[in-house]
């Protein structure tokens, strides 16, 4: 079985070279590249994961990060910020551009190497996942809007909708589970590993924008206070 391909992007050298060390020694395959530009020249597709810092040069990991979620070719690649930018609204800026974790400096390379094999593994179990479609179906459709489970589209009356990874999960969550409330813990297992940190707004932030981009479809997404979220009927 082929290792999985990291890409390390950060503008200090010395720091990529230690990650690129400790990570090739838990039998990774590693790249690095000191700038955001150096980085969209690589073959971006090809990677597994990619461990990109905010605060660089003219390209900001942020820039970086829209450009890869917009390309059909590389938004499904796992992206970790690994940033000093350590606000709330930074993290939650950072999810909500569909990251799948944000690890502040100063981090110990423990830290890192766990959070990498955390959403690794997150990763290719919901791929092994798409690959019984007897058990699961491969859409989900109410009225007019509709989830390809498989190709990781959302239309909307026959319109595409652009969801970030994160929002995509959750709305195919509460559309499985739909008629019944489920409680945030169970979001979170679910959408979000247990292993990764995160905040209590994170959740009603991307609901928020869920109900945004679905438009009247909106408002099938039910709130309970003090339970938690569900897709009505």
């Amino acid at each position: 079985m082929a290792a999985n391909r990291i890409l390390i992007v950060d503008d200090e050298e010395t720091l990529c070279e230690v990650l690129k060390l400790n990570l090739e020694n838990e039998g990774y395959d590693v790249d690095t590249a000191f700038s955001a530009e150096q980085a969209l020249g690589y073959n971006l597709k090809g990677y597994s994961l990619i461990l990109l810092d905010i605060m660089m040069g003219e390209i900001s990991g942020i820039k970086m990060a829209k450009m890869l979620k917009s390309d059909v070719a590389t938004a499904d690649i796992p992206i970790i910020f690994c940033t000093a930018r350590d606000t709330e609204d930074d993290m939650i800026m950072g999810l909500n551009l569909g990251a799948d974790d944000y690890i502040m400096k100063p981090y110990t390379v423990r830290n890192v190497i766990a959070r990498v094999k955390s959403v690794l593994r997150r990763t290719a179990s919901h791929k092994n996942t798409g690959n019984t479609p007897s058990e699961k179906p491969n859409r989900l459709v109410v009225e007019g809007l509709c989830l390809d489970l498989e190709f990781k589209r959302c239309t909307v009356d026959g319109e595409e909708v652009r969801l970030a990874r994160k929002e995509f999960e959750l709305l195919a969550y509460l559309i499985q589970h739909r008629g019944k409330i489920c409680s945030r813990e169970q979001i979170l297992n679910r959408v979000w590993s247990d292993e990764v940190v995160v905040l209590d707004r994170t959740i009603d932030v991307n609901i928020t924008r869920v109900r945004s981009k679905i438009g009247a479809y909106g408002s099938y997404i039910v709130t309970r206070s003090g339970f938690g979220y569900g897709f009505r009927d």
